[in-house]
């Protein structure tokens, strides 16, 4: 294996190797939010409320095979990195040649089937009429470029199991200024709003890999992308998906829950519509210091548990749990503080305000809760008990988020307010389950081995 690629993240200082991980893993996120972003605050300046509610409308459905393919990464980052963590380098390059392939196959087939569903779906979650053809849009021409974000999160996925988060971020950060310009050609110059932001994401992703490749390619990286190369080896593809495939259906229904209250949402009108838009957005930054350290607590504990040490797996999860709290504790501060400021640097509409700063304000509590969520998942993912995560995640997302979104919202006529407090009330019961399992010790038990 190259070591041009990875390193090794069982010795050392635990704080400080979570920290050098997770930093280039962090900024990789922020960029990949910031040119997601960039499609509904250029979106917004020239096509309005309508808009924005296009492009989160058209949004929610692609995050989910988004949510969906990054699940599937997460069978990758874990096998990879408990291969590395054991010194089992022939069976970290079949896993790597099993999930290029894999992700490839996977990303035809979801870009054919959403070709003829993404209509029916726009008509499902009652998308407002006055922005549902760009919604439309917005969704049919992301599905075209679907492989394009499946081989980025194989790619990526793969970098981090071997312990390197700083490739992913150099090629995230092309995707990123590519889109933006694109953003601001097709959809500024152009004219083509929503369809134009999906037009120059599939493009910028589609540069991204594509620049990544050869990158690989030409430093010795142990797969060489040959069309020969690209094979599944079974018991390989069994582990992967055995990891990742728990993960990847918790992440679609965590969105389908999001779905849910984004139906709830569209029934109070565009303006609410955008305002949860702006919202999710909003959230999607805001959780990404957590998310990184989630993902770097994955890598990290995945490696020290393939080299049998526990404890210090366990202690990557706390530290992390602490560090998170201390930066989800400043978000919600300020989000209590300026909510409007939030929601008016892309709509400053006073309706959109109204709604936007209601269900901020309440959503805002998740953000001192999921740092013990995501940690815990993190240690979980990187000893490969997704199928505990799985459980756990629809757990709170069937039971406790949606439900209780309707409960206030609707029941309870709390409107935005209500719905806004469905993801704190989810977050604290997964915190709570995951805990007691994590105390029991269960999570020690090897996933990877055994069939």
């Amino acid at each position: 294996m190259s070591n041009n690629f990875g390193s090794d993240l069982t010795g050392g200082s635990v704080g400080k190797q979570l920290l050098k991980f997770c930093i280039p893993f962090l900024l990789s996120n922020l960029l990949q939010a910031l040119y997601n972003i960039a499609d509904m605050f250029i979106v917004g300046q020239f096509d309005g409320s309508a808009g924005i509610s296009g492009v989160s409308n058209g949004g929610q459905v692609t995050m989910m095979i988004i949510n969906f393919v990054a699940g599937l990464a997460v069978g990758a980052t874990v096998l990879v990195a408990q291969h590395v963590g054991a010194k089992r380098h022939e069976e970290a390059e079949k896993t790597v040649a099993t999930v290029f392939t894999m992700m490839a196959i996977s990303g035809i087939a979801i870009s054919v089937i959403m070709a003829f569903l993404s209509e029916p779906i726009m008509r499902l979650i009652q998308t407002p009429e006055e922005s549902f053809d760009a919604a439309l849009d917005y969704v049919r021409i992301c599905s075209y470029g679907i492989i394009f974000t499946f081989l980025y999160n194989a790619i990526s996925g793969v970098m981090r199991g071997l312990g390197d988060s700083k490739h992913p971020l150099i090629f995230v950060a092309i995707a990123c200024f590519v889109n933006i310009f694109l953003d601001l050609l097709l959809v500024g110059a152009f004219k083509m709003s929503a369809a134009g932001a999906a037009l120059a994401t599939i493009i910028s992703q589609a540069i991204s890999v594509i620049i990544s490749v050869i990158y690989l390619k030409k430093n010795g990286f142990m797969f060489d992308f040959r069309l020969k190369s690209f094979r599944i080896h079974k018991d390989t593809l069994f582990k992967i998906l055995k990891i990742g495939f728990p993960s990847a259906i918790q992440n679609v229904v965590t969105s389908l829950s999001f779905m849910i209250i984004n139906v709830l949402v569209n029934g109070y009108g565009v303006h609410a519509s955008a305002a949860a838009g702006i919202a999710g957005k909003f959230n999607s930054v805001a959780i990404l210091p957590i998310l990184a350290m989630s993902m770097s607590v994955a890598s990290m504990a995945g490696q020290n548990i393939g080299a049998k040490l526990y404890d210090r797996a366990l202690d990557t999860m706390k530290t992390s749990i602490k560090i998170s709290f201390v930066i989800g504790g400043a978000i919600f501060l300020f989000v209590q503080i300026f909510p409007s400021a939030v929601i008016s640097i892309f709509d400053n509409t006073p309706e959109v305000v109204e709604y936007g700063v209601q269900y901020i304000r309440a959503f805002s509590f998740d953000y001192i809760i999921v740092p013990i969520v995501f940690s815990v998942n993190g240690l979980l993912n990187g000893a490969g008990h997704t199928a505990f995560s799985l459980f756990n995640g629809m757990l709170s997302a069937v039971l406790l988020r949606a439900p209780f979104a309707i409960l206030l919202g609707k029941v309870f006529s709390l409107g935005m307010l209500g719905i806004g407090l469905g993801g704190p009330i989810a977050s604290l019961g997964s915190a709570m389950i995951g805990l007691i399992y994590v105390q029991s010790g269960r999570w020690k038990l090897s996933k990877i081995e055994s069939r």
